[in-house]
């Protein structure tokens, strides 16, 4: 039975999700924003992916953050990953999603060190999808969009997730090193001012990492964190050569990495701009045929 099916998900959300009715398969990752899982449910037998997160707060805070995630409960859309729900056991908040066997961004450009530009532009054409569904059906902006929170899986989809919901929860890996890696637009940096726009910056740096394998800004280890910071909002903003990229792709790139937000195109406008077009015809089985080539 697929978790790809929206049907599915929507009925899976309706069960009672709690520790006895998960086997825990394997350790997916581990970090400072809490230690992944793959588990696997023991009656409907399918796997799911549970993030345990231990936060040092008072139970009320624990219950308000819970009560925050079920506008993620909420959410029916292809190009957001499912949410089962979320519970707290031993002091520890765990939450439950849909597993996407194809992995990350992040996970998937370490496999092929760098991704074309047509399978870009499929998976561009989901994010901002994903990103549109957000802003429209719930007045929600991702804030937190970067490699690791865009997801794969073998049937050719693209899924959003860990949206930011409750700053309790927000990311803590973003921490002093010569690997910190920042996707936040120069205005968040400066005023932490949050719109849609945000977003597409966060876009236009994921897309150039991801085309040329190469994080746009300098990580050098005697660049501290705040360098690092400094670089973003003052340096020029990365391009792409034309010698290797279609004009499409690069006025794409461009537009999104406006250092004015007020310049920086909507979502709709985005959508509709000839790199997406131009690979219309290209369906998720292309893209779930690529998918299975890198695994």
């Amino acid at each position: 039975m697929s978790l790809c099916n929206i049907e599915f998900i929507n009925d899976f959300k309706n069960e009672q999700i709690n520790d006895e009715d998960l086997i825990d398969q394997s350790e997916l990752s581990c970090g400072n924003g809490g230690i992944v899982f793959l588990a696997k449910h023991k009656f409907l037998n399918v796997n799911i992916v549970k993030k345990l997160i231990h936060l040092e707060v008072r139970p009320a805070i624990r219950n308000q953050i819970l009560r925050e995630l079920t506008v993620l409960h909420e959410c029916n859309s292809p190009y957001i990953v499912g949410f089962y729900g979320a519970y707290t056991c031993e002091g520890e908040i765990k939450i439950c999603m849909e597993y996407m066997d194809g992995g990350s961004l992040d996970l998937v450009l370490r496999k092929v060190n760098r991704i074309p530009e047509n399978i870009l532009a499929k998976i561009t054409e989901s994010v901002l999808m994903g990103l549109e569904y957000l802003k429209e059906c719930h007045g929600l902006i991702h804030k937190n969009l970067k490699p690791s929170n865009i997801l794969l899986n073998s049937n050719g989809q693209v899924k959003l997730s860990d949206i930011e919901i409750n700053n309790e929860l927000k990311d803590k890996a973003q921490r002093v090193s010569s690997q910190f890696k920042s996707y936040l637009s120069p205005e968040k940096l400066e005023t932490n001012l949050n719109s849609s726009k945000c977003d597409v910056w966060s876009l236009g740096l994921i897309l150039v990492e991801m085309a040329t394998g190469k994080y746009p800004f300098s990580l050098e280890e005697e660049l501290s964190i705040f360098e690092i910071l400094e670089n973003i909002i003052n340096k020029p903003v990365p391009s792409l050569p034309s010698s290797e990229f279609s004009i499409e792709f690069i006025q794409f790139i461009d537009m999104c990495l406006n250092k004015d937000p007020q310049q920086r195109p909507d979502l709709n406008t985005l959508l509709n701009h000839s790199f997406i077009l131009n690979y219309k015809y290209q369906n998720n089985e292309f893209l779930a045929k690529w998918i299975h080539n890198i695994k």
